[in-house]
C-alpha cells in the first residue's frame, strides 16, 4: 500500500476534526510509525480551557517542546520507512501562539521557536482537514473529553478562522483540502478507501477531496 505514498505524512485540522483519528488509521494501513500530539500531558491544557489569559503561555511552551521533541524523533527513525504519519504540522503552532497570546508573550515565544524549529523537516503532503464549528462542537462533545468541554464556541470560530487563514497562503508542501464535515474517514471504510486513493494521485501543488458520503 506504500507505493506512490508520500514519505512524510502531515495531518491537520482544528480540535474535533479528526486529525488524530485519521493519522492513526493511516498509519495502520501502511504499517508505519506515527509522530501524535499528547495533550494528556500537557499538565497546563485543563487550565487553559478553564482560563485562557492566565495558562496561554505555559500551555503553549509545553506543546511547542512536545512537538519538537515528536520531530526530533523523526529524524532518528529508521531511513528505509517508507512513511511518517504525523497529526501536527510544525508551523501550526504558532497559529496557536498568535491567537492565545499577548505581545510580550509572543516575543518570548517567538524566541524559543525560532531556537528549537531550525532544520525542521518539510513534510511530502499536508492533509488539512475542514469542517464547520458546529460540526466540531458536535464531534468534541461526543468524544467527552473532559478539559475539552470548556472549549467555547468564540474560541472555536478564531481557530477555525485561523486555520482557514493560514492555509490559504500555506505553500511549503503539496496540499490536499478535505471536506469533512459529511465523510467518516474513521468509522465509514468507503470513505477512507477513496481518501487513500485520492493520494496515489497528488502531485505538487493545492489540491481538493469533496465527496459525496458513502453510505454505511
Amino acid at each position: 500500500m506504500t507505493e506512490r505514498l508520500p514519505r512524510f505524512v502531515v495531518v491537520e485540522g482544528p480540535i474535533g476534526v479528526g486529525k488524530t483519528t485519521l493519522a492513526r488509521r493511516l498509519a495502520a494501513s501502511f504499517g508505519c510509525e506515527r509522530l501524535l500530539e499528547d495533550p494528556d500531558d500537557n499538565p497546563f491544557l485543563e487550565r487553559f480551557y478553564q482560563n485562557p489569559r492566565r495558562a496561554a503561555l505555559p500551555a503553549q511552551l509545553h506543546f511547542l517542546l512536545q512537538r519538537t521533541r515528536r520531530i526530533q524523533s523523526l529524524r532518528q527513525t529508521d531511513l528505509f520507512q517508507p512513511v511518517q504519519v504525523a497529526d501536527f504540522l510544525m508551523e501550526k503552532d504558532r497559529l496557536f501562539a498568535e491567537l492565545t497570546l499577548d505581545p510580550e508573550e509572543l516575543r518570548l515565544y517567538e524566541q524559543v521557536y525560532e531556537h528549537l524549529t531550525v532544520d525542521v523537516p518539510r513534510p511530502d503532503l499536508v492533509l488539512y482537514l475542514q469542517a464547520p464549528v458546529e460540526v466540531l462542537r458536535t464531534r468534541i462533545a461526543r468524544r467527552g473529553v473532559p478539559c475539552e468541554q470548556f472549549i467555547g464556541r468564540g474560541y472555536l470560530e478564531q481557530l477555525v478562522e485561523a486555520y482557514t487563514r493560514f492555509f490559504y497562503y500555506y505553500d511549503e508542501s503539496p496540499l490536499l483540502i478535505v471536506n469533512a464535515a459529511e465523510i467518516d474517514l474513521a468509522g465509514n471504510d468507503e470513505d477512507y478507501r477513496m481518501l487513500l486513493e485520492r493520494l496515489r494521485t497528488i502531485g505538487s501543488g493545492r489540491h481538493y477531496f469533496n465527496p459525496a458520503p458513502v453510505a454505511l
